[in-house]
């Protein structure tokens, strides 16, 4: 596993997917590290390798299809799909609540909620009860990357092909402002 997640950070910092630097995150926190991993899945060789290695990790599980939360997980979530056989669908936000707008219910299929990176675990969360709930049978979760630092609202850990937690301060305590570096803002909200 260590050299897939070797070859997932290569494809991070080639596609700036992975940036190392002074970062003002969503939260509002700083950290001197930053992912976005749309960055890498933009090119299709790389959501292939990542898609692969994914349902490399899944196998000997009965999975019927992929689920995904609507944005961060549709292109992985396909990818995974693609690499299982099985069908994809995908849950959005409607109302404030994820809900599965698209398709019909696949009812008593068993599914894996496949997301792009994990730090709450929040959205994929949402995505496995509105579909347990519906019916179908949740087996598991998988990211690319895991950096909930084992903070995640899970009962047990989702697979993840990189496990990384990086240090996050608060503003009036960061060591990055201390050195005289100004935050960047790069993220996707």
């Amino acid at each position: 596993m260590s050299q897939i997640r070797d070859k997932l950070e290569e494809l991070m910092l080639e596609s700036e997917a992975y940036l190392k630097g002074h970062f003002l995150l969503t939260s509002g926190k700083h950290s001197g590290h930053y992912m976005q991993c749309a960055m890498m899945l933009r090119f299709p060789d790389n959501a292939d390798f990542a898609g692969r290695s994914i349902a490399e990790s899944l196998k000997g599980k009965s999975i019927d299809f992929v689920a995904s939360p609507a944005i961060g997980g549709l292109i992985i979530g396909h990818e995974v799909a693609k690499a299982l056989g099985v069908p994809f669908i995908f849950c959005e936000r409607e109302n404030g609540k994820m809900s599965l707008r698209r398709f019909p219910v696949p009812v008593g299929e068993r599914f894996v909620v496949v997301e792009d990176v994990i730090t709450t675990g929040g959205s994929a969360a949402e995505v496995g009860r509105c579909l347990s709930e519906a019916g179908c049978e949740w087996v598991d979760t998988a990211c690319i990357v895991d950096r909930s630092g084992g903070k995640h609202c899970f009962d047990k850990d989702p697979l993840s092909l990189w496990k990384v937690s990086f240090p996050v301060y608060d503003p009036d305590e960061c060591p990055l402002c201390s050195d005289g570096s100004k935050p960047y803002k790069p993220g996707s909200r």
